[in-house]
């Protein structure tokens, strides 16, 4: 039987992939990512270029949270997808399933939000669909998104040596859907990290870039088992290194969430060569998403799967069955 945590990232969302859907597609090899490869978006080589497609649904509740909403979301987690694969975004599509009888109100803010953020990541909206049904809640938004790169960047590219980087404070994006959705007796300035990543990591994509992913769903441990595991190496962190706020971490211990878990939609994980390890740190903290951007460990052949150095030991960091808390993208 289906449940949520199928959907919600994780190693449950991982299996039922692979043996439901891939097992049941007939998989054509491409001149690029095929849908086996399980990266954040495909690409076919067309001349000398890379078209990168990727397409993903959004179902969230609160729609309006602390930090944005389902739009904003929708936008930046196609932006994010194509960019993680070294693609320069270039156009979207933007699909509505709309409850019968939907405030025509939230429809316009939300549309409005598609639109600042679209224009935010100088990406166009060029196509689109709109149904309305009855059984729903709330609104589902899918976007496509089309790109085109010079270099594919694959989650199994990661070297031994590699510096392992993530842009900012992490844990923020379902930390604000939570505690906007249930009603706790304490309030917090925690909000969503939502943002399109494109003008970021176009700043890095000359350096030597081995792979990079956006922790969203699964939050950091998912990210890190996943280009560990496609890559064949182990990934080492130092938990004194890996930003986050402390507000986050208070509240994460308050209600004994692990923050590595936790679903992010503005940061992005890079493995890069060490010998430019530093300059990449340097680009990202120049651009506002990156202020907070840390070298938080490196890839090794000594071990397999992801550990973290902590003050009092070695912990293994495995990949969450699903994530945490339901239903944030």
């Amino acid at each position: 039987m289906i449940t949520k945590m199928h959907g919600a990232g994780g190693r449950l969302m991982i299996e039922f992939i692979k043996n439901q859907i891939l097992k049941n597609i007939e998989l054509k090899k491409v001149n690029g990512l095929g849908l086996d490869d399980l990266d954040d978006a495909g690409t076919i080589k067309l001349d000398d270029k890379h078209i990168a497609f990727t397409t993903d649904s959004y179902t969230v509740k609160p729609i309006f949270f602390p930090g944005g909403d389902i739009g904003r979301l929708a936008v930046s987690g196609t932006v994010n997808d194509l960019s993680v694969v070294g693609a320069k975004p270039l156009a979207l599509s933007l699909a509505f399933i709309i409850p019968e009888g939907y405030d025509e109100e939230k429809i316009e803010r939300i549309i409005k939000s598609i639109n600042k953020t679209s224009k935010e990541a100088e990406v166009a909206i060029i196509a689109g669909d709109t149904k309305v049904t009855d059984g729903l809640d709330e609104i589902i938004i899918n976007t496509s998104g089309v790109g085109v790169a010079e270099k594919v960047i694959k989650d199994s590219g990661v070297k031994d040596g590699d510096a392992i980087i993530v842009s900012g404070n992490i844990a923020e994006h379902g930390l604000a859907i939570l505690l906007s959705r249930e009603e706790f007796e304490f309030e917090t300035n925690i909000k969503s990290d939502v943002a399109p990543l494109n003008k970021m990591i176009e700043n890095i994509l000359d350096l030597e870039i081995s792979a990079m992913k956006d922790p969203t769903r699964g939050g950091l441990a998912e990210a890190l088992n996943e280009l560990a595991e496609k890559s064949s190496v182990g990934i080492t962190i130092f938990e004194d290194k890996i930003p986050i706020s402390d507000e986050v971490s208070s509240v994460c211990e308050i209600l004994g969430l692990d923050p590595l878990t936790i679903a992010n939609e503005g940061k992005v994980v890079i493995a890069v060569d060490k010998k430019d390890a530093e300059e990449c740190l340097e680009r990202l903290r120049e651009h506002p998403l990156g202020k907070n951007a840390e070298i938080i460990g490196y890839a090794t052949k000594e071990h397999k799967g992801v550990l973290m150095e902590t003050g009092i030991g070695k912990r293994i960091i495995d990949y969450p069955i699903g994530d945490p808390i339901p239903r944030v993208c």
